[in-house]
C-alpha cells in the first residue's frame, strides 16, 4: 500500500513506461512489482486514465486497457513518445530547487546535483540573466560540511545553538541520527548529551558547528530503543492524511471513506501533543499511551479556561 502522496506520484510516473515495456502484464503482477495491492493498482490506473495533457479531450487522454480481462495494454502513453521539453518557468522551478538542495546537508551526491543545475542552465533557459539563478539556504557552509562529516563518519557534532523557545545559547554535543526538510529548512535529529534525550535543532539556529570524538557509546541507540516509543500512531480523517506527507510519515492502513490509520516520527511528547490538538479532532491517538494522556490532559487543561 502507498506511504504517502509521494510514494503514489512516483509510481504513477514510473507506471506508464513500465507496463509499456511489459505489455500484456496481468494486474496481479504489476501489483506484486511495484508492492501495492492489487485494489491499490487499479486505483492507480483509474487515476492514469483521467490524466493527459492540456485540453484534457478523449483524445488527450492517457488511453490504459485493464478492465476486462484483467490483463493491462497501455493504448495511448500521449507524451511518452514526444521529447520532454521544459517550459521557462518550469526550468526555473527545477534550478532553484537544485540550488536549494545542493546547500543542504546530508547530500550523498551534491556534485551531481550540481551537474544536473549546469545542464538545464546550459539548454533550458531562454535569456543570459536566467543563468545566473541564486538561492541562498540559511545555513552557513561550515556547518554543512560538520553535519555532512559526522554523519557520514559517524562522529559527534558539537554545537553552538540558539533556541528559539527559550531565547538562550547553549552549547552541546550530540550524536546526529538523521536529517528532516520541512519547506526548505533542514532539521537534524540527534541524541543531546546534555539532555540524555533525543531532540530536533533546527540548522539555521545553529551557530557554530564541529566535528567532534567519533561515536562509540550506544547512547543514540539505547535512546531510540528504551526512551519514549519512537513512533506515534494515529486514526485521522480524510482532512488530516496530508499529515503523513508533511511529516514524513507512514499509511499503514485505509478506510473506504478516506480516513486512514497512519505512523509519525515522534520527535517530542510535546511536538506531538500541539501537533495533534492542532488537528482540532481530525486525529485520535492510538499509541503510544503516555502520548493518549498527554494529549487528554492538555485538552482538559485547556478547555478548563473556558466556562
Amino acid at each position: 500500500m502507498s506511504a504517502t502522496a509521494g510514494d503514489r506520484l512516483t509510481r504513477l510516473l514510473t507506471l506508464v513506461p513500465w507496463l509499456l515495456a511489459h505489455d500484456g502484464v496481468t494486474i496481479s503482477e504489476c501489483a506484486a512489482h511495484f508492492g501495492v495491492s492489487a485494489e491499490q493498482l487499479e486505483r492507480d490506473l483509474w487515476l492514469l486514465v483521467v490524466c493527459g495533457v492540456p485540453g484534457y479531450g478523449p483524445d488527450q487522454l492517457v488511453d490504459i486497457d485493464f478492465w476486462d480481462d484483467g490483463v493491462i495494454h497501455v493504448l495511448d502513453p500521449q507524451t511518452l513518445g514526444q521529447p520532454l521539453r521544459l517550459t521557462h518557468e518550469e526550468a526555473l522551478s527545477l534550478l532553484v530547487a537544485l540550488r536549494m538542495l545542493a546547500q543542504l546537508p546530508g547530500i550523498v551526491d551534491r556534485e551531481a546535483i550540481v551537474t544536473a543545475a549546469a545542464k538545464i542552465e546550459r539548454v533550458a533557459t531562454d535569456s543570459a540573466s536566467d543563468r545566473f539563478v541564486t538561492v541562498q539556504v540559511n545555513v552557513p557552509a561550515d556547518v554543512t560540511s560538520a553535519v555532512d562529516t559526522s554523519l557520514a563518519q559517524r562522529r559527534d557534532l558539537v554545537l553552538r545553538y540558539a533556541s528559539a523557545t527559550r531565547d538562550e545559547v547553549t552549547d552541546r554535543t550530540v550524536q546526529p541520527l538523521r536529517l528532516h526538510t520541512i519547506d526548505g529548512v533542514p532539521y537534524l535529529e540527534a541524541f543531546c548529551l546534555s539532555a540524555d534525550a533525543v531532540r530536533t535543532f533546527r540548522l539555521d539556529r545553529v551557530i557554530e558547528a564541529h566535528v567532534g570524538a567519533p561515536t562509540t557509546t550506544p547512547a543514540a541507540t539505547d535512546a531510540t530503543d528504551s526512551n519514549q516509543p519512537r513512533t506515534a500512531m494515529l486514526d485521522v480523517s480524510p482532512s488530516a492524511r496530508w499529515v503523513a506527507d508533511v511529516h514524513h510519515g507512514r499509511l499503514l492502513s485505509e478506510s473506504a471513506d478516506g480516513s486512514a490509520r497512519i505512523e509519525l516520527p515522534l520527535h517530542s511528547l510535546e511536538w506531538a501533543v500541539h501537533l495533534v490538538l492542532s488537528l482540532r479532532g481530525a486525529a485520535v491517538v492510538v499509541e503510544p499511551a503516555d502520548l493518549v494522556v498527554a494529549v487528554a490532559d492538555e485538552a482538559r487543561s485547556a478547555r478548563g479556561t473556558y466556562a
